[in-house]
């Protein structure tokens, strides 16, 4: 019976992200704080945003400014990462405290959040007219600030818990938890609410909160040996965020490689809201048709996963393949703009697939090097943290920018402030896609440095790839 559980284990997607430190049991449960972070994320940046402006008339700017707050939290990921990475405490702990009191800030506001987006919306009898706004930005804040924390210290610790064959595979397969924890809510979330009413709005957030709880209780149940502390240990002066960064940053690599993955993020993530309406309002694409670019962007994502994989486990310097991507979304995006003048709905699709491939290659590339930042267990907290404050930020930036510059433009064409030759209502996206590219090509300038002269130190896995072996 043991043998035939062995050989089973052995054949599960993932196993080989497995050590002796970290068994496959352990680190699966271990990814279940992911799937609280992504059930988080589907409410805060999806299934509330449609709740909020449709079925309780919120205005959408309002919702836009609420979604927004989590991201204010994304640059202090680093911070948080440090203070997980230098925390002190009689038994030695360092990353569970900051993944339970994370687990609780998410508790906490996705408790209070539908109250507050009702009265938000205007069902108020009682109070001030500002009470709602500020009740709907506090649980807006500290979901956001929940998520960052416990996602930034559940990734250290899993870097901890890890050795430095499979180290790579195992932040991988929490980000595909993230992915399964966002694709499993996105179905519940859309039929529990598909009767809608406040009474079930309130069910489901709060039930949200309580499975918050519960699994990321499960996750981190005897995840870090405790290692008793003397009070000298623990009274001992700490080292500074100041110089801990600036340890982290001097050589200039660490540097360049978060100001890389800012500026490439922000190149891949303007276009995250604006290519289906450019689908349907430029190319007359159905809703169908355009809800198909989902899959593609997809399809290549997952394809530039399994390309990445197999190029790392080859020993291939990851900034090269981060260089590919950029590349490759560098003649994604010339072929969205090249689409429209030639009414070409197959050029569009094969433009969005390369987006997912080049993305996807990019986003595999910089968090393999981010993690090569964090060997030293001290401060990997600080790496992931900073990675992630750099993506996290740059993408809610990108949305934004995205929305602002393409309105603003195809309002000044479409009024005939810029001419008669530059009269039409897809210029605002066209500009969008340029700044895209120029972005991409400007990142590229900002890694050429980073490549490395010769044969990479990464290990050269020759097994067979598997799904262990898709970065996420």
């Amino acid at each position: 019976m043991s043998k035939a559980a062995s050989i089973g284990i052995k054949y599960l997607p993932f196993a080989d992200a497995a050590s002796d430190g970290l068994p496959f049991g352990k680190l699966f449960r271990l990814s279940l704080f992911q799937v609280s972070v992504g059930m988080a994320m589907v409410l805060l940046m999806g299934t509330l945003n449609r709740v909020m402006i449709v079925e309780l008339g919120t205005v959408a700017s309002l919702v836009a400014v609420m979604a927004a707050l989590p991201v204010l939290i994304a640059p202090f990921r680093a911070l948080l990462g440090f203070r997980s990475d230098t925390h002190r405490s009689a038994i030695g702990w360092r990353r569970v405290p900051y993944m339970w009191f994370g687990s609780l800030w998410q508790f906490g506001g996705l408790a209070i959040m539908p109250f507050a987006i009702i009265v938000l919306s205007g069902d108020q009898t009682l109070g001030p007219w500002w009470a709602g706004h500020v009740l709907a930005a506090l649980a807006f804040l500290m979901t956001g600030l929940g998520l960052h924390m416990s996602q930034t210290a559940g990734l250290a610790l899993a870097s901890d818990l890890a050795d430095d064959e499979t180290r790579p595979r195992v932040v991988a397969f929490l980000y595909v938890m993230l992915l399964v924890g966002m694709g499993v809510s996105a179905l519940a979330f859309g039929f529990l609410l598909s009767d809608f009413s406040k009474l079930t709005l309130i069910r489901v957030i709060q039930g949200a909160a309580v499975v918050t709880i519960a699994i990321n209780l499960v996750a981190l149940w005897k995840q870090e040996v405790v290692r008793p502390m003397s009070k000298e240990e623990r009274d001992a002066p700490r080292p500074r965020f100041s110089d801990a960064m600036a340890d982290l940053l001097r050589g200039g690599r660490a540097g360049r490689l978060l100001f890389a993955v800012a500026l490439g993020t922000l190149g891949f993530s303007m276009q995250d809201i604006l290519l289906e309406p450019y689908g349907g309002e430029i190319l007359g694409l159905s809703v169908s048709e355009t809800t198909r670019l989902t899959a593609f962007w997809a399809a290549g994502a997952l394809i530039g996963f399994a390309y990445a994989g197999r190029k790392l486990g080859r020993g291939t310097d990851p900034i090269r393949i981060a260089a590919l991507g950029l590349l490759a979304g560098i003649f994604a995006f010339s072929a969205v703009v090249f689409a429209a003048p030639m009414g070409s709905a197959a050029v569009f699709g094969i433009g969005a697939t390369l987006i997912g491939f080049g993305g996807g290659l990019f986003a595999v590339a910089t968090l393999t090097c981010a993690m090569e930042l964090s060997r030293d267990a001290d401060r990997a907290g600080l790496a992931l943290g900073a990675w992630g404050a750099a993506s996290a930020t740059a993408t809610g930036l990108g949305v934004g920018l995205g929305g602002i510059v393409k309105d603003i433009v195809s309002s000044l064409a479409v009024s005939g402030r810029l001419g008669e030759a530059l009269a039409d209502p897809s210029l605002g996206y066209q500009v969008v896609y340029h700044i895209e590219i120029g972005l991409l090509f400007i990142t590229l300038i900002a890694l050429g440095p980073l490549v490395r002269r010769g044969s990479s130190h990464l290990s050269k896995d020759k097994t067979k790839l598997g799904l262990a072996e898709f970065p996420a």
